[in-house]
């Protein structure tokens, strides 16, 4: 897939700390980021829209306790495409509690390139969808974190490509389809700090059943667990490791598969790419803080795909991904992220975004 994507970022900050007294406060140590874009995609053509993070601490919590973050967005296209979504991460009482959520209303369009090894020309398709995935904890100890997790998504195809493998209904919710699921999280976090880790772990294990009897029109259960592990090599470099496990049980739509790609999980690969039931990934990035508020990084990683039909994991097909980047420090290291990542099977992609990838 040939992937050409110009971003202008308008980048300003509007960062605000109180110095008084903060006990009849509700918040404090609050910090406000936005970022106007405009950018291009094969996708969407040309788009805009404006997109924020907020950063803060409650006044009652310790001057120690982990910040809590809020984002925002909206983006249109001239293909018509509109992207609206607010996602959040809350620690309270000291991290005793933890909340977080992705939330967003989609109308997007996708690429299909098939399911596990089985290829396919890259069917593009649309599709518009409403999204909740839900985590509420309670901490157990001073690092670990048990809870329960909701996942939601409304999910409807609305235009595929003639001839393709989507058009023809073979596919599991080549159509339409709604997850709705409830079940266990554990949640492990020893970091030293949110938005830019030396040192420790931040992951979570959940098992999530979605059916009928909760509202889904698809009976199956998603097993996951996403882990990554932060160490300082010297005073400015930090090397970072994420190793994500993910299983699918039963009738899983196409659009709820493992998959490999996109700005977080093998950057360098479209979003979907790869798909199967399930699949293992590994990544690694050495983080060097070079001047000031400047800093950069290397990244590589492999992926596994498989299913329960022939092998789990087919691990004589790996896949892989590679790339370098610049880093943008902003108050509380929450960095302005500029990507370029390659891979064996596609063109190069550029990624501009806020936070790290892992």
């Amino acid at each position: 897939m040939k992937f050409f994507c110009l971003v202008i970022l308008l980048f300003f900050g509007l960062e605000k700390v109180s110095a008084q007294d903060s006990t009849h406060k509700l918040l404090r140590d609050k910090n406000f980021v936005a970022l106007p874009v405009v950018f291009r995609l094969p996708e969407t053509r040309w788009g805009g829209g404006v997109g924020g993070v907020a950063t803060f601490g409650f006044a009652k919590d310790s001057i120690n306790a982990k910040l809590s973050q809020i984002s925002f967005g909206t983006t249109f296209t001239q293909n018509k495409q509109i992207l609206i979504f607010m996602p959040f991460k809350i620690f309270t009482n000291n991290g005793k509690y933890y909340f977080a959520s992705e939330n967003g209303w989609f109308r997007y369009n996708y690429i299909y390139s098939g399911i596990g090894e089985n290829r396919v020309p890259e069917e593009k398709y649309d599709a518009d969808y409403e999204r909740v995935r839900l985590l509420a904890t309670r901490a157990i100890n001073a690092k670990t974190y048990v809870g329960l997790r909701v996942n939601f998504e409304n999910y409807v195809v609305t235009k595929t490509k003639k001839d393709g493998e989507l058009a023809s209904g073979i596919i599991d919710g080549s159509d339409k389809s709604r997850t709705l699921g409830l079940g266990l999280s554990f949640l492990k976090d020893t970091r030293d700090q949110v938005f830019y880790p030396r040192k420790g772990v931040f992951g979570e294990f959940f098992i999530v059943p979605s059916g009928r009897f909760f509202g889904a029109n698809r009976n199956f259960t998603k097993i996951s667990a996403d882990f990554a592990f932060y160490k300082s090599l010297t005073n400015k470099t930090v090397w970072a490791s994420n190793y994500v496990a993910i299983a699918n049980l039963g009738n899983v739509p196409f659009n709820q598969l493992a998959y490999l790609g996109g700005q977080s999980k093998m950057r360098g690969i479209f979003e979907g790419y790869f798909r199967d039931k399930n699949a293992l990934m590994i990544q690694q990035e050495v983080r060097q803080e070079v001047w000031k508020r400047l800093g950069a990084v290397a990244f590589g990683s492999v992926g596994f795909m498989g299913s329960e039909h022939n092998h789990f994991l087919r691990l004589n097909k790996p896949k892989f991904t590679y790339g370098a980047g610049l880093r943008i420090a902003t108050k509380n290291h929450l960095n302005l992220r500029l990507d370029y990542a390659l891979s064996p099977y596609t063109g190069g992609n550029f990624y501009a975004t806020i936070g790290e990838a892992f």
